[in-house]
């Protein structure tokens, strides 16, 4: 069986051409589809061009301006997904506020008291501990499903069991 590659997929010049007649239309497309700031239309934008050359033997010529808003829109809503989870350090200290108390400030008990808990932690099951540690980093169930190759409900219920264990410890 002989293989054929497609002849009318898009060569490197193809993409070059694409990107200098069409980049400004998909970018403004992907504006109309997604409200988002300028930057992270920008970065959308610039993702799916990177993906359009790194797939560019799968893609149709004719289809490749609708595959390049449809990536650049599901990267901006992925961007705004991921901005809106992840707070900065510097939001974070202007709503603290007066409030903010630096790490050395700590109490005898308090550093004994998170010293516990790291340690209840770390007395807890290899997958019940990665899993904590995942979800304390901001992944969702789905986010630690997908890294750890199981399934979303087994996510939940092994964090279930770790938070029965580690309240049974701690208190």
């Amino acid at each position: 069986m002989v293989n054929r590659r497609r002849s009318t997929a898009l060569d490197i010049d193809a993409v070059d051409e694409l990107y200098r007649e069409r980049a400004p239309r998909v970018r403004e497309v992907v504006r109309l589809l997604v409200r988002a700031p300028e930057p992270v239309i920008d970065d959308a934008c610039q993702f799916a061009w990177s993906r359009l050359v790194q797939h560019r033997r799968r893609i149709e010529p004719g289809g490749a301006q609708a595959w390049l808003v449809r990536t650049a829109a599901r990267e901006a809503v992925k961007q705004i997904r991921r901005q809106r989870r992840d707070v900065s350090l510097e939001a974070l200290l202007e709503a603290a506020g007066d409030e903010f108390e630096p790490c050395g400030t700590q109490t005898f008990a308090e550093l004994i008291d998170r010293r516990d808990r790291l340690a209840a932690i770390h007395a807890l099951p290899e997958r019940q501990r990665r899993l904590i540690w995942l979800q304390g980093l901001g992944l969702s169930y789905r986010e630690m499903a997908r890294e750890t190759g199981a399934t979303e409900r087994t996510v939940e219920r092994q964090l279930m069991r770790a938070r029965r264990r580690l309240s049974a410890v701690t208190g």
